[in-house]
C-alpha cells in the first residue's frame, strides 16, 4: 500500500445523506520540515510575490498558512503532487483553494456523483474505493498546479496532467484565473522551484 493511499485513508469526510463513506478521516496538516512558525492568513490586499526564498522549495512551504491547509494536506496525499512540489528542477504555480472554498464544494474533492450512481453508497469503501477516491483527488489536486513559473500575465500555460490553457488576467488592480474568473487572494510564498498563488475558489476539476 503506497504512503500516498495510506494518507488517502485518514481523509475527512463530512457529508449528509445516506452516500457518506466512512473511510476519510484526516488530521490537520502539518508541515514536514518546517522552516519557521505557521504564517497567519495572508493579506487579501497584497497579490504581489514576496521576494524568493533561495533553496527553499514548495514541499516546505505549504503547510505555512492556515488559510490553505486543507489543500496543502491533500497535496501530501498525492505522491505525484508531493514529488512534484520537492523537485528542484521542476517549476510550478500552486493555485491553493481556500479552506472555505473547499468546504463549500457540492461534494468532497475525492467524490464523483458518476460513481455513487453506478456503484453505490459503497463507492468509496474497501480497496477499489480507495483507489477511486485517490484517482478523484489526485485530479483535484493537479488541476490546481500550473507547469510553469514564473507565470507571466496572459501566458498560456497548462495544469498538470489537463491539456486545457489556463492563464490570468489582471482587473482592477487584481489577478483572476481564466477560465472560471477565480480571484486571487495573494501570492503567498515565492521559493526556488515556484510560487503558491492563494485563490478564493476551486478551479473546475471534473
Amino acid at each position: 500500500v503506497s504512503s500516498a493511499t495510506a494518507q488517502l485513508r485518514s481523509l475527512p469526510v463530512e457529508r449528509s445523506g445516506p452516500y457518506a463513506p466512512r473511510i476519510f478521516r484526516q488530521k490537520p496538516f502539518q508541515a514536514a520540515d518546517p522552516i519557521g512558525p505557521a504564517m497567519p492568513p495572508s493579506d487579501p490586499s497584497d497579490s504581489r510575490s514576496p521576494p524568493a526564498q533561495d533553496g527553499v522549495r514548495l514541499s516546505d512551504v505549504m503547510g505555512r498558512d492556515r488559510s490553505i491547509n486543507i489543500f496543502a494536506g491533500f497535496t501530501r496525499d498525492v505522491e505525484s503532487a508531493s514529488r512534484r512540489l520537492d523537485d528542484h528542477t521542476r517549476n510550478t504555480t500552486v493555485l491553493a483553494p481556500l479552506n472555505s472554498a473547499i468546504d463549500n464544494l457540492p461534494r468532497k474533492p475525492w467524490e464523483d456523483p458518476k460513481e455513487y450512481q453506478q456503484i453505490g453508497e459503497d463507492a468509496y469503501e474497501g480497496d477499489d474505493g480507495r483507489d477511486r477516491a485517490q484517482r478523484n483527488i489526485r485530479r483535484f489536486v493537479e488541476a490546481h498546479m500550473i507547469s510553469v513559473s514564473p507565470w507571466p500575465e496572459n501566458g498560456k500555460a497548462k495544469a498538470v496532467g489537463d491539456d486545457m490553457d489556463v492563464w490570468w488576467e489582471t482587473k482592477g488592480g487584481t489577478k483572476f484565473i481564466q477560465p472560471g474568473n477565480i480571484e486571487v487572494v495573494s501570492i503567498a510564498s515565492t521559493v526556488a522551484n515556484g510560487e503558491v498563488w492563494i485563490i478564493k475558489e476551486v478551479r473546475n476539476y471534473a
